[in-house]
């Protein structure tokens, strides 16, 4: 069978070795390839799945995407314990041993400014969601307002003139009027927090990057998603920067602060000059 090189990472040194349990993409365990003062962490991938016509098609099959992502994800996260990798696209894969060392040496510059840009840092990502269920729709998107509104479980509510004309639609549509306008502030609210909250953390940090809102469906968190955002920090003020978010959470009812990480630097691995640019969710074979 032949074997392909799958790319992790690319680190200047490892303090540490990893540990001799971890296992990557096609439950093989990654090794180190050195060269032009750089080193590649690698596994060896079966052509039959990563070969570049292979690929394509398994990128689209989301069981074996999502597999792949994790065994990705866990030798990058041991590989953020004992260095400050820069991690590569999903599915960066090459021929074979001569290939990495030729993207080695021909990426050597730009690898070495973006190691010296991570060095000693981590990622943690922040998100703020607006929990009160009856401030969004099911979806976490905002609830239509006014008239149009479908309560009593997206049933429309229709009044008749008689009930308008009573005192019960008058209640009615002073009810509406004021969770409307309760939902109008509650957003304001949320997103003056959201925006105190990302200018005080991007303070706090080296870069920061603002991700498009999460769609709670496909995330599967309950509320509406207000701020995405990843924060590079240098380690030594991480403490400091973990005790801020959970400080400020606190000053934020109706609203949910979610902290993760420390992450290796997904976010920052692309120079902030070419964060613009359009960029393939994956890699491919070369």
């Amino acid at each position: 069978m032949t074997e392909l090189r799958y790319v992790y990472a690319v680190c200047d040194s490892l303090d540490a070795p990893l540990a001799s349990d971890v296992t990557g993409v096609a439950g093989a365990p990654p090794h180190l390839i050195a060269h032009a003062g750089l080193t590649a962490v690698v596994g060896h991938v079966p052509a039959e799945q990563f070969a570049e016509t292979a690929l394509r098609r398994n990128l689209e099959n989301l069981d074996w995407l999502s597999e792949t992502a994790r065994a990705h994800q866990s030798v990058i996260a041991a590989l953020a314990s004992v260095a400050s990798p820069l991690p590569l696209r999903l599915a960066t894969v090459f021929h074979d041993d001569s290939g990495v060392r030729a993207m080695l040496e021909g990426e050597a510059e730009r690898f070495r400014a973006s190691l010296d840009r991570l060095r000693d840092r981590v990622e943690w990502g922040v998100k703020v969601h607006v929990e009160t269920a009856s401030q969004t729709g099911q979806d976490g998107t905002p609830t239509p307002t006014g008239a149009s509104a479908a309560p009593n479980g997206g049933r429309r509510e229709r009044l008749s003139s008689a009930a308008l004309a009573s005192g019960s639609g008058r209640d009615f549509l002073r009810r509406r009027r004021a969770e409307r306008t309760e939902r109008d502030d509650a957003w304001r609210l949320a997103e003056t927090f959201a925006q105190e909250l990302h200018d005080a953390l991007a303070g706090r940090a080296d870069d920061a990057r603002i991700h498009p809102p999460q769609n709670s469906e496909l995330s599967g968190s309950s509320g509406r998603n207000v701020l995405n955002a990843a924060y590079l920090v240098h380690r030594s003020e991480a403490e400091s920067f973990v005790e801020y978010v959970n400080r400020d959470a606190e000053r934020a009812p109706g609203l949910r602060v979610e902290l993760t990480g420390p992450w290796a630097a997904y976010s920052f691995s692309t120079p902030p000059e070419e964060r613009s640019e359009a960029r393939p969710a994956a890699g491919g074979t070369r």
